[in-house]
């Protein structure tokens, strides 16, 4: 299939997990890919590889998702590497936990500034080179929009943000045929939150499906979004979580 046979992507934070799936389904529609991580410049490597094995282009590069100069310089990277930009993904997160009490305010700020600025960064960058059919898709979590647990208030208020971020953008880009959309991952089965982990079971519990998601089901529902079948649909969230917050 090739539905996106002439585009080109930026998924952030893509070296592993969801980020990965992205990518490489993204380039399995056809579309030409650029990953950016921060560390794991190995496993961008391999993302890469496989994605040239099964004969895409893709290219990977450093960009800390925290800093913006960074991630100004990974959209205008893409640009030179691909020859243009059609779709960002706003994949790139982390989580960190901790009682609202007593956690530290250099986790506030981590937070903060890759969940929320990074995202608002990459898309003021990235706007300049959509064009007509240009998509941003942000990655957010179910946790933006229920709290089943303690000890993720400040991470959960970051991905809440993400809610009205996107709706708000829409706004703006609906005029230049730009959709703006959020797909909202549940329990998903990546190393951050193994599907075996000490964790599991009380989250399955609360999983109408019963069961964990996978990195692909997530890919799936970006891969939508990104190509012609979603172009009336933007402002709106997907969320893929097995019916968690039903």
């Amino acid at each position: 299939m090739s539905t996106l046979k002439g585009k080109r992507a930026l998924v952030t934070g893509a070296s592993r997990g969801i980020g990965a799936a992205i990518a490489k389904a993204l380039a399995a529609e056809g579309a030409s890919v650029a990953i950016t991580y921060e560390r794991s410049a190995d496993k961008a490597a391999e993302v890469v590889r496989q994605i040239e094995a099964a004969g895409g282009k893709a290219v990977a590069f450093a960009a800390n998702s925290a800093d913006p100069q960074a991630v100004r310089a990974g959209i205008d990277r893409t640009v030179a590497e691909l020859g243009g930009l059609d779709i960002l993904v706003n994949n790139a997160g982390i989580a960190r936990q901790g009682s609202f009490e007593e956690i530290s305010l250099e986790d506030i700020d981590a937070l903060l500034n890759v969940n929320v600025r990074g995202v608002i960064v990459a898309s003021q960058a990235a706007i300049p080179h959509l064009g007509a059919g240009g998509r941003i898709i942000n990655i957010g979590s179910g946790l933006g929009e229920r709290v089943p647990f303690t000890g993720v208030t400040v991470y959960s208020a970051t991905k809440s943000a993400l809610r009205s971020l996107t709706a708000g953008l829409s706004r703006e880009l609906g005029p230049r045929g730009v959709t703006v959309n959020l797909v909202q991952p549940g329990s998903t089965d990546t190393d951050m939150n193994p599907a075996d982990g000490p964790g599991a079971e009380a989250q399955k519990s609360s999983i109408s499906l019963g069961q964990y998601g996978t990195p692909e089901d997530i890919a799936a529902a970006v891969v939508f979004l990104a190509g012609q079948g979603a172009k009336q649909i933007t402002g709106t969230t997907i969320t893929v979580d097995g019916g968690a917050i039903a």
